[in-house]
């Protein structure tokens, strides 16, 4: 049972459904997205989901933008950015499948 994929197979035998440890990934986050996710997540437990207000917290806090680079975020920094990483996810999840 070394491998993800074994894991998963075993834990969907034994309970059901899969306890996926990263939700699907096709490949490991980088180092920038996982600082970006994980800001991402205290900013909205902070602020809420108002993406005026995470983008405000985002700039404040000197975030860089994993896929597009800088750190002036706005509204539509934000969305092309969540976009940008999500077709990037997306690709590599096509690619190499789950388990990452």
């Amino acid at each position: 049972m070394d491998n993800f994929n074994d894991q998963l197979a075993k834990a969907v035998e034994t309970t059901g459904r899969a306890a996926l440890a990263n939700q699907c990934l096709g490949r490991p986050l980088k180092d920038n997205e996982r600082v970006f996710a994980e800001q991402l997540s205290l900013i909205f437990n902070e602020v809420g989901h108002d993406f005026a207000l995470v983008a405000k917290e985002l700039k404040a806090r000197g975030v860089v933008m994993p896929k597009l680079g800088g750190s002036d975020w706005s509204v539509a920094a934000l969305e092309d950015e969540l976009k940008a990483i999500n077709t990037d996810l997306d690709a590599a999840y096509m690619e190499y499948g789950y388990g990452a």
